[in-house]
């Protein structure tokens, strides 16, 4: 059994911390990850027309699992690092790199976002809904979505690049902070 696929029946759906291991963490993020490509290419594969719902609402919920795995996963590394757990965080990184510039990048997926982009008049869209509709369509663009060949593989290459740099940059941080002490003598703590 691993507790991060499991559904918890804990107060408040916070995770079951107690029934979480280190070695859960692999199997249950190569799971997670599965199934959010999975349901990517189901999204841009898929033959209805485009409209908010299948497409832009499909995206938000796309790889749930996945942001649950890693909403628990950084939240242990961050709170409390372990050389298991820098390991899984550089390990973790340039995947998660890559598997975010595959569903920007990805025509098809990005044709579906445009269409509604074009037709958004007629769609009848609530404010939110629109301004959700614009966010999706600027991150694709931004990430790089209409970039075509050589220059769509370099950035995939940066960000990934970028992803591991960053996760470096974190894992240094916390190891000069763990080095770090200040020695109090009695008379420091009074009044506390």
């Amino acid at each position: 059994m691993n507790a991060l696929l499991e559904t918890w029946s804990t107060p408040f759906d916070l995770p079951p911390f107690d029934q979480i291991t280190d070695d859960q963490f692999r199997p249950a993020f190569d799971a997670a990850l599965a199934d959010a490509k999975a349901a990517i290419v189901a999204i841009a594969d898929n033959p209805e027309a485009p409209t908010f719902a299948n497409t832009v609402e499909a995206l938000e919920l796309a790889g749930a699992d996945l942001n649950r795995v890693l909403g628990v996963f950084y939240n242990l590394a961050g709170a409390d690092s372990t050389p298991e757990r820098d390991v899984l965080q550089r390990e973790f990184s340039p995947e998660l790199s890559d598997h975010y510039a595959d569903i920007t990048m990805n025509k098809a997926l990005f044709e579906r976002v445009e269409t509604l982009w074009e037709t958004r008049e007629t769609l009848g869209l609530s404010a939110e809904q629109e301004r959700l509709l614009m966010l999706t369509r600027r991150g694709f663009i931004r990430s790089g979505a209409q970039l075509e060949g050589e220059q769509a593989q370099r950035l995939k290459a940066i960000k990934s690049r970028l992803a591991s740099l960053g996760t470096q940059f974190t894992q240094n941080l916390l190891a000069d902070e763990r080095a770090w002490f200040m020695p109090l003598a009695e008379a420091d703590l009074e009044g506390l």
